[in-house]
């Protein structure tokens, strides 16, 4: 879907308009990804409009995490707003070693993706947060289609993350379940938590169920970069992936022609910025309390006129 003249004049609306904004270089359309949590649609949103705001021509593409990367590479894709330390790591790095795809720089947000369980799960699983407790108390994560064997519920597929890997080279007793989308998978947890029934699962911040649910991540082996490229690494000599994800910055990457394209679209993106709390805060108005990604990057946009503004003065 494309910027269209309706936004243009709803930022226009809103006070946003400003005379000292650089000169689009090119109405060739830039091409932002969108995928499918509501972080990442509202980080993508609020890149989208100002650059809007600065005149250029914004299309917005629905792509995988992951499979992004083809595109990007190519030039058929422009700008991806959110790669995760601690699941895109390996896909950022092997595309910008290409030279097709460029790192844009840190977003001001750091990452925390993990297994997480309620808090009401250590009176039934003593010795928790740790893995191996965890493991040992997998029955009690049981369910019908599962068990003996326990069940973690892991985020869409399409996400990444080495779940299965993981389980096998601990020797865990789980199965992985994906769920479908991001809205089902915390669906679940609001289930489980008011009715206190078992669950173990992905969770990730800046995300506002961290803070409104009374929890703990689980701790596994700590990660190094060995863990994942050598399988001698670890407590399983065999197999890569017995530890846990790291944790670090949420990156924004681009085409490598989007400098000599649109220099300026270039250097707001490099410029954006925005803290986990403002993003756990605008994720919890989306989910929570029903508002949609315009409303609540419009707000966004509205509070911070002078922050998103010198992404884009010339």
């Amino acid at each position: 879907m494309r910027m269209t003249t309706l936004a243009a004049a709803t930022l226009a609306g809103l006070g946003l308009a400003g005379a000292a904004f650089a000169e689009a270089e090119s109405q060739e359309p830039i091409k932002l990804t969108l995928h499918d949590w509501s972080g990442q649609l509202l980080t993508t949103t609020i890149m989208g409009k100002v650059l809007a705001e600065a005149g250029y021509n914004i299309e917005y593409v629905q792509a995988d995490y992951i499979a992004q990367f083809a595109g990007l590479k190519s030039g058929d894709l422009h700008v991806a707003m959110e790669i995760w330390e601690t699941t895109g790591r390996e896909a950022m790095d092997e595309a910008t070693a290409t030279g097709n795809v460029v790192n844009m720089g840190e977003t001001g947000m750091k990452a925390i993706e993990e297994w997480w369980y309620p808090a009401y799960m250590e009176e039934t699983c003593p010795g928790l947060p740790d893995w191996q407790a965890l493991n040992d108390c997998a029955r009690e994560f049981a369910t019908p289609e599962t068990s003996p064997m326990g069940r973690y519920l892991g985020g869409p597929v399409t996400w990444g993350g080495f779940d299965e890997e993981r389980v096998e080279a601990l020797g865990m007793d789980f199965e992985v379940v994906h769920a479908g989308t991001d809205a089902a998978l915390f669906a679940e947890l609001e289930s489980a938590y008011q009715r206190k029934a078992p669950i173990v699962l992905w969770i990730y911040s800046p995300h506002w169920a961290p803070a409104k649910y009374e929890g703990s991540f689980v701790e596994f082996p700590a990660y190094t970069p060995e863990c994942y490229d050598d399988p001698a690494w670890g407590s399983n000599p065999d197999m890569a992936y017995d530890c846990g994800k790291p944790t670090g910055p949420i990156w924004k990457v681009a085409w490598s022609g989007l400098a000599e394209t649109w220099p300026g679209a270039a250097k707001a993106v490099e410029a954006f910025t925005i803290s986990n709390e403002d993003m756990g805060a605008m994720v919890g108005e989306v989910d929570l309390n029903g508002k949609s990604v315009d409303e609540v990057s419009d707000a966004w946009l509205e509070a911070n006129k002078d922050t998103w503004s010198a992404w884009i003065v010339d």
